[in-house]
């Protein structure tokens, strides 16, 4: 497969998360388990930060990444979506994840994915967390994509959550009641973290 093929492949599986309804949203973390299993687990690799929230999570990542980085760290930075270049969800300082790097490993993944079946975000996510500890980041900030308790990026173990501004959003998914919506973001607080 080339780039433009990888994409396709990629974006096939968008529909999962453009449904409406609770089949949009799966209410478990096994899909992106898996993908991680099947890589050796390269979440466990490197060193994270983690962010939820309403508003603010791409803003605060980039501002964490940049300061990091300033002091002189190695920084993987993962945010969704891409405005332009589906490669800007993925990258470390201020280098966007390589075309060849996406395609090798989907070619990889391949076999994983067709068993798997996870959504596009599951795979972005394992993409990320694989490309981190391939490149042997000292520190990857991470950002949520819907919520917190089940979003895909929740099986890290961070030196560090935080959480941003938190409003009514997706209510079909995390809940009708401000109270409920702030338990779900909050589920990427980990104990002793």
């Amino acid at each position: 497969m080339n780039y433009a093929q990888t994409l396709e492949y990629l974006y096939a599986r968008l529909p999962m998360f453009q449904r409406v309804g609770p089949p949009a949203f799966k209410k478990d973390l096994s899909n992106t388990r898996a993908l991680l299993e099947a890589l050796g687990h390269p979440e466990r690799k490197f060193r994270a930060v983690h962010i939820a929230g309403t508003n603010g999570k791409g803003s605060v990542s980039h501002m964490l990444a940049a300061l990091y980085t300033a002091r002189g760290f190695r920084v993987g930075l993962y945010t969704s979506p891409h405005f332009r270049d589906f490669r800007e969800r993925v990258r470390i300082g201020r280098a966007l994840i390589p075309e060849g790097a996406v395609v090798e490993f989907v070619e990889r993944l391949r076999p994983h994915i067709e068993r798997i079946r996870p959504s596009f975000f599951e795979i972005t996510v394992a993409l990320a967390f694989d490309h981190f500890a391939r490149e042997a980041v000292d520190l990857a900030v991470v950002e949520t994509g819907l919520g917190g308790r089940l979003d895909s990026t929740n099986v890290l173990r961070p030196l560090l959550s935080v959480i941003t501004n938190i409003g009514f959003d997706h209510q079909q998914f995390l809940g009708d009641t401000l109270p409920q919506i702030a338990a779900e973001k909050a589920g990427i607080i980990k104990p002793g973290v």
